[in-house]
């Protein structure tokens, strides 16, 4: 017999601390260390071999932000814990990966205001799912929000390959006359540096990440307004 405390109640039900760490939950951990890294890699390494190692590294975390979700669902191992953890490394991921690029862009008009646009959208939307708490559940992830996501991780990735191309073409040009450079670009001279792949390559990923990232902005704002849409009814007083 016990004494000096009361007997445990067999129908009083135990609450657990322990989180679930399945391999999907694993990966979308792992997804959100890799967001501070792309930034990490500006930090230490050189340009190109940052923009590199960044672009691998975003690439290979977009992965897993397919794979973690396919193997929950098809393993039965949805869990709480992954579906709080999911949404925050995807913001992370964006949200640093554009600090970096708008930062080494020089501030480029065509990347800030698509980036703002983005920023503001996730900054907005995390404030109505906090203010709704429990109700939270009516903004639910929608097929055109994954549309979204899909559109600035494909964005993202081919800027940065336009910062790998960019460098390069820096490196095998350094110390060549302007003139000459323009001859090789027109094909009026041999280019037996390659530059005209690194230009041309340059060049396409800079208007295609582009493209691609006003795209998403304006896939941010339908998603955006559609949730503040959905969010009204629980706004009155």
């Amino acid at each position: 017999m016990q004494r000096g405390g009361a007997l445990p109640c067999p129908d009083q039900p135990r609450y657990s601390l322990a989180m679930k760490w399945t391999l999907p939950n694993l990966l979308t951990a792992m997804r959100l260390l890799a967001a501070p890294g792309i930034a990490v890699m500006f930090l230490f390494f050189t340009r190109p071999y940052a923009d590199w190692f960044a672009l691998v590294l975003f690439v290979a975390a977009a992965i897993t932000d397919w794979f973690d979700g396919h193997l929950a669902r098809t393993w039965k191992q949805v869990t709480k814990l992954g579906t709080m953890l999911d949404p925050i490394a995807d913001k992370a991921m964006v949200v640093i990966a554009l600090m970096v690029i708008v930062g080494y862009s020089s501030m480029s008009p065509w990347l800030v205001l698509p980036a703002t646009v983005i920023l503001f959208r996730e900054v907005f939307v995390s404030g109505l799912r906090e203010f709704l708490g429990d109700t939270a559940g009516t903004l639910k992830v929608t097929k055109l929000a994954k549309w979204k996501t899909t559109a600035q991780m494909v964005a993202i990735a081919v800027l940065f390959a336009q910062g790998v191309f960019e460098h390069y073409l820096g490196m095998s040009t350094f110390g060549l006359d302007h003139a000459l450079f323009e001859d090789i670009i027109a094909n009026r001279e041999e280019d037996v540096l390659g530059l005209r792949w690194k230009y041309q390559g340059m060049i396409w990923a800079g208007n295609v990440g582009v493209v691609l990232l006003w795209i998403a902005a304006a896939l941010t704002l339908i998603t955006g307004w559609d949730y503040f849409r959905k969010a009204v009814p629980f706004l009155k007083d």
